[in-house]
């Protein structure tokens, strides 16, 4: 076990856990993040619009439907010390023969954004990703605005692959698209750290 960087707290981290959504509780307060345009946009290239909480639940149940073939692993973000619900995340395997999948995640309220718990989550993503899922790279799009998640994902293993030049248009001004990865031989070699 002292080399295996995985234990029996496999969605647990140190200030967050990853769990399945419940959308009968759920989509409320994820609905009502959808009033924050700021969040809107560090998750979405798309402009920013309302979500209702029937359309979150049945987004929710589409993901977690069943299907011969799992593609999309949705999660959400549970603090550890009151078990609130303080973010989404999703791992989407986009090849399972290249053994590859993106992931994106969001912190809904302001007032938990840099507090590390997205970098907690993050890190339980790919321990997921890798150790669970027998991954071998994982990718992620971040906007080159969202300098706070562009180090939040650095700190957590991920490296800049690259850039689309002024890919997104917002408030009369054009920003990069940055693309990121870590791979499997990166991460356990962080893990070991």
């Amino acid at each position: 076990m002292e080399n295996n960087p995985v234990d029996n707290t496999l969605l647990r981290g140190e200030t967050v856990r990853l769990a399945a959504s419940n959308p009968e509780t759920d989509s409320e307060t994820i609905a009502a993040w959808s009033r924050d345009p700021e969040l809107l946009r560090m998750f979405d290239t798309r402009p920013a619009r309302h979500w209702t909480a029937r359309g979150m639940t049945a987004i929710t149940l589409e993901l977690q439907g069943e299907n011969d073939q799992v593609n999309e692993y949705p999660f959400t973000i549970r603090r550890l010390a009151d078990d609130q619900l303080l973010g989404i995340a999703s791992l989407d395997v986009e090849s399972w023969p290249r053994r590859d999948a993106w992931v994106a995640i969001a912190i809904g309220e302001r007032a938990n954004w840099s507090q590390g718990y997205g970098s907690d989550a993050m890190r339980l993503l790919l321990r997921f990703a890798f150790a669970e899922l027998n991954l071998a790279r994982v990718s992620l799009v971040v906007f080159g605005y969202n300098e706070r998640a562009q180090r939040s994902y650095l700190k957590v293993g991920f490296k800049e692959e690259g850039r689309q030049r002024e890919r997104i248009r917002r408030d009369d001004q054009r920003y990069d698209m940055v693309f990121m990865s870590v791979l499997r031989d990166e991460w356990l070699e962080n893990s070991k750290a």
